[in-house]
């Protein structure tokens, strides 16, 4: 199946290549690392000055490289003075200490070195201390929705978007198709159960398997709501499960560094602090976030639109944060160097009611900064109310805050 190019990480890692640093693509298993690094090959392949050195630790014709010994002695097979060497390694993190060979590597002469990991921890530790800053990361994220639409050679309609919004935007549901309901969730099944296997239960050696599945079911239940380790061991003694706050805030930290779960932390608008307790949890992706949720899509889909939000505005660049104000709270506060949005999202504004829930907290906040609804309110694409822009989800995903 041919590859399609992801511009937006293309362009990223060629605007790397030549400048001495590794570059480290990270992202959740599925997410589309690979995919990233095999687009890099195919544009690449054909330069008769590139020798392209790769190695993919999922597949079985690299199990025998285990170690830096194993992973120094293939590449020394292969490398090539006088050529431009591409070293690519996928799922770095397999190889014991990977740290100190990709170190050596990088230093030699007209020599780029492209790493992917699964684990958020793979560019902490040694590795950090070896490099010392001459690193990028470049997070991958799953399909947007215009990727999406490209991927899967679909329209522009609602229809597509509520497809996008229940399976999700994993690359690997090209190849599954999305005409069999059945096989889309067993796709989705079999990567959830992987990363959680290897990533996290073999990775820390969890014993607690029942709790450690019954706890990111809780947080997809939960997306967007306001928790705490302590409130989370409440409601779980609740339910007769003893869990201390410490092993539920341990459970959630390797979550995380799987790419599962993002925390999300609460920022004071008016204080410009940020808060350390009471975070939200998004997921990273829809499909696998549906997947472990209880009900229909009907009776969640104001969790999925606000996790589809948060997700679109991280591809774009932004930092996000939970906006707390004296009465109420903001969605999202969205900073970059030198810019900051303040973003609420919702299903649909119908109802005086929900009109003051989302705009109300918007209009106390007294800075200049622009402010956004954005809703899937029908027949909506943009409309300002009192300098606050009320954008349709669909715009949005496809066109940013673009305004037109």
């Amino acid at each position: 199946m041919e590859v399609i190019t992801r511009r937006y990480y293309a362009d990223i890692v060629d605007s790397w290549i030549g400048k001495g640093n590794i570059v480290a693509i990270v992202g959740s298993r599925r997410v589309g690392k690979s995919y990233v690094v095999k687009d890099f090959i195919q544009r690449h392949q054909e330069d008769k000055n590139a020798n392209i050195i790769y190695i993919d630790k999922e597949k079985k014709a690299f199990k025998d490289i285990k170690t830096k010994d194993d992973l120094d002695a293939w590449i020394e097979e292969r490398f090539l003075v006088g050529k431009h060497n591409y070293i690519l390694i996928d799922e770095v993190q397999e190889i014991d200490h990977f740290e100190e060979s990709v170190c050596n590597w990088y230093t030699e002469e007209n020599t780029d070195v492209i790493i992917t990991g699964s684990n958020s921890k793979m560019l902490s530790g040694e590795l950090a201390t070896l490099i010392a800053g001459r690193h990028v990361e470049v997070r991958i994220h799953p399909l947007t929705y215009s990727e999406f639409l490209e991927f899967h050679n679909l329209t522009d309609n609602d229809d597509s978007l509520m497809t996008y919004l229940n399976y999700g935007g994993l690359p690997g549901l090209r190849k599954v198709g999305l005409d069999n309901d059945e096989q889309v969730w067993a796709y989705l099944a079999s990567v959830f159960n992987t990363i959680m296997l290897k990533d996290i239960i073999e990775r820390h050696d969890i014993r607690n398997v029942p709790f450690l599945n019954n706890l990111i079911a809780f947080y997809a239940d939960t997306t967007g709501k306001l928790t705490s380790a302590n409130s989370i061991s409440k409601y779980m003694k609740a339910q007769q499960e003893d869990v201390s706050s410490n092993l539920i805030l341990l459970y959630r930290g390797f979550y995380a560094e799987a790419y599962l779960l993002d925390i999300v932390h609460r920022y004071d608008i008016h204080g410009k602090k940020i808060f350390q307790s009471n975070e939200k949890i998004y997921w990273d992706d829809l499909g696998l976030r549906n997947l472990k949720a209880e009900g229909s899509m009907d009776s969640y889909i104001e969790k999925v639109i606000e996790n589809a939000v948060y997700k679109h505005l991280c591809y774009l660049g932004y930092e996000v944060k939970v906006g707390v104000l004296n009465a109420g709270e903001v969605d999202f506060v969205c900073t970059k160097p030198g810019e900051t949005v303040y973003v609420q999202a919702t299903y649909i504004v119908a109802e005086q009611t929900t009109r003051d829930r989302e705009f109300g907290p918007l209009e106390k906040i007294r800075d200049n900064h622009p402010k956004y609804v954005i809703s899937a309110t029908p027949l909506l694409t943009q409309r300002d109310e009192n300098g606050i822009t009320h954008l349709s989800l669909r715009k949005f995903l496809k066109e940013g805050f673009s305004l037109s």
